[in-house]
Parts: C-alpha cells; sequence; structure tokens
C-alpha cells in the first residue's frame, strides 16, 4: 500500500514559490511603463503644437502692426522662436518654432 499510495500522492504549490507570476509581473510593469512614456511624448508633442501655433499667430498679428521686431518679441514672449518673416505689402507671414513643432501663421494689416 505505501508503493500505491506514493504513486497517487498529488503535490501541492506552495505560497512561498513565486514560480512564473514574478516574470509575468515583470513584462506587465515594463509595459506599463513603456505605455506611459509613449503618453507623456504625445502629450508634450500636442503642447509643442499648440503653442507653436498659439505663437505664430500672435507673432503674426504683432508683425503686421508694428515690424519684425515685435514679432521676434511676441515669439520669443511665447517661448517659441521666429525662424522667418516675410512682409508683404500689407501682409505678413511667419514661420514659428517651439520644441519640435514648426507653425506657419498670416496676418494682415488693415486701416
Amino acid at each position: 500500500m505505501g508503493a500505491h499510495h506514493r504513486r497517487h500522492r498529488r503535490t501541492h504549490p506552495t505560497h512561498d514559490d513565486p514560480g512564473q507570476a514574478l516574470p509575468l509581473l515583470a513584462g506587465a510593469l515594463a509595459l506599463v511603463v513603456l505605455l506611459m512614456l509613449g503618453l507623456v511624448a504625445l502629450g508634450n508633442t500636442a503642447d509643442d503644437r499648440g503653442r507653436a501655433q498659439t505663437a505664430a499667430d500672435a507673432a503674426a498679428l504683432a508683425g503686421a502692426a508694428d515690424g519684425r521686431t515685435a514679432a521676434e518679441a511676441v515669439a520669443t514672449a511665447n517661448h517659441a522662436s521666429l525662424e522667418s518673416f516675410r512682409a508683404r505689402g500689407s501682409e505678413v507671414e511667419v514661420v514659428v518654432r517651439a520644441g519640435d513643432s514648426r507653425a506657419t501663421a498670416r496676418a494682415r494689416r488693415s486701416w
């Protein structure tokens, strides 16, 4: 009976044996961290785009009213840099960079 009993005995996992749970948990945690980093990067890109467009719009209006110097000052005040300024008659076109994003805007001086 002893040999027969040993053959059918089941073993039960112990609670202190991590088994496959630890590598699975580490993989899931790594995936969550990667997703969070991706979301942060996406948020930063969206922020740069919005900031660049706002700065370009404001710089174009300032440039149409008071010229290139005013456009540069407004772009800088909006945490951006003026990359180009073109004036044609009463119309002004500016290109502004904020972070990794560029934006273009036009404004016309009206009397």
